[in-house]
Formats: C-alpha cells, sequence, structure tokens
C-alpha cells in the first residue's frame, strides 16, 4: 500500500471537521473523493499532505509514519497536491513556475535539470505553446494544468487533485481526464481526486471514497458507491442518477 489512513480526525475547537476516516490506497489506483460541499474532504488532503496535522489517528506513506509531518516534507518524499483555488506565481512564467515544482520535490533539481524537466511535463499537459507567457495571464483551464505541470514536475509518488475540472467546459473536462488517466497508466503516479464533475469522476476512478459531515460513509467501486442507499440520500439524490453516470 502506498498510502494508509487509520482513524483519521481532525477538529477546530469545537467543530469535528473529520471523524475516524480509514482507507488504504494501494500503489496505481485513482481513488475518487466524492461527498457534499463541507464534507471534509479538502481537510482530508490537508492532514494527509501536511498542512494540518490530525487531532487523532494516523498516516502512512510507503510505509513510513508520516502524521503530523510537515507539507516540504511530505512534497520531498514524493507527495504532491494541487488546490482547489489556483495559486500560480504570477509574476513568473509558465516555465519558471514548473521549475520551482521540479526544485523543491522529491528529487531537489538544479535549475538546468529543472528546466529541462519543466519543458517536458509542460508538453504533457499541452501547455508548451504558453511557456514564455506570464502565468497571471492563462484562463482558469490553462492555469489549472499549470497547476498539475507544477506537482507533476515533483515527480510525485502520489498526486493529490483537488477539484482539478471545476469550472472547465466540457472539452477542457475531457481533456483533463484523458491527462488524469495518463499520469497514471505512463508516469505510474498514484492519484486521489476530489471532484464534483460525477460522470468523470466515475469512470477515471478505480474506487470512490464517500465523506459526508466529516465522516466516511461509503466505499468500494464506482458501481456500489453510486447505488449506495446511504450515498444516494446524502449526495447524488436520485437512485436513477447512478445509471447516467456510468454510462455518459
Amino acid at each position: 500500500m502506498i498510502l494508509q489512513v487509520e482513524g483519521l480526525g481532525k477538529r477546530f475547537g469545537g467543530l469535528q471537521a473529520l471523524a475516524d476516516v480509514t482507507f488504504d490506497l494501494p500503489e496505481g489506483q485513482i481513488l475518487g473523493l466524492i461527498g457534499p460541499n463541507g464534507a471534509g474532504k479538502t481537510t482530508l488532503f490537508n492532514c494527509i499532505s501536511g498542512v494540518y496535522s490530525p487531532t487523532d489517528g494516523r498516516v502512512t506513506f510507503r510505509g513510513e509514519d508520516v502524521t503530523g509531518s510537515k507539507a516540504y516534507l511530505m512534497a520531498r518524499r514524493g507527495m504532491a497536491r494541487t488546490h482547489q483555488i489556483v495559486r500560480p506565481l504570477n509574476e513568473l512564467t509558465v516555465r519558471e513556475n514548473v521549475i520551482v515544482g521540479a526544485c523543491f520535490g522529491r528529487e531537489n533539481h538544479r535549475l538546468p535539470t529543472a528546466g529541462e524537466i519543466a519543458d517536458e511535463v509542460l508538453g504533457f499537459v499541452r501547455l508548451a505553446d504558453r511557456s514564455d507567457q506570464l502565468a497571471g495571464s492563462l484562463n482558469v483551464g490553462q492555469k489549472k494544468r499549470l497547476e498539475m505541470a507544477r506537482s507533476l514536475a515533483a515527480r510525485p509518488y502520489l498526486l493529490l487533485l483537488d477539484e482539478v475540472l471545476a469550472g472547465l467546459n466540457p472539452s477542457e473536462i475531457a481533456m483533463m481526464v484523458e491527462i488524469v488517466k495518463k499520469i497514471r497508466d505512463e508516469r505510474n503516479v498514484t492519484i486521489i481526486m476530489i471532484e464534483h464533475v460525477m460522470h468523470a469522476v466515475m469512470n477515471v476512478s478505480d474506487r470512490l471514497l464517500v465523506l459526508d459531515y466529516g465522516r466516511q460513509i461509503a466505499e468500494g467501486s464506482p458501481t456500489e458507491v453510486a447505488n449506495n442507499e446511504k450515498v444516494i440520500e446524502a449526495y447524488l439524490g436520485d437512485p436513477k442518477l447512478a445509471e447516467r453516470l456510468m454510462t455518459e
């Protein structure tokens, strides 16, 4: 298992944001993380990636207990992430943004090698033609791919994607889904993705984990989860939606 989460909990004062979340993630899988807004999905990402220290439970990454490790140390260990609200370094070029990822990631590259990695990764996410533009000049879809490129340049074993499809049009969603599949299939990167674009996450994920009010209410294959009564009640809302999601 590349990642094991056991009894993970996080409190903010009197608010229990996460409670007793437990799952194992085999290497090479894509795990979709779904649930209503405010369910604790990004909080779970933050506890796994070192932004927050969990109040309860344990996180094991590649066989090492990393509970409460700092985010920069998790990046060095081979975990990278994107953010729901994109955060490019707007005054740097697209290429320079990706160079930063290579310099501060798992392999700690110096500038010449980091530049080569940036060029390769930008080609992979179809941003090579924007390489010399300022990052702040990109549109939303391009910024999402830039953030993904910066994460990939860090050479992660595990990539956490936080709503990379949000705000994209159908053609951009199709492109991004294709890139996500290629990250796993061609780069051997394990992926957890938070997503609300249900037809996309249902069709790209090997398994789904569902949170509601900070608690894990279901885990299983997309078909199992989409037909789970608790999930339908808490999130999907329509018993007929499962069939449509699996065929779109």
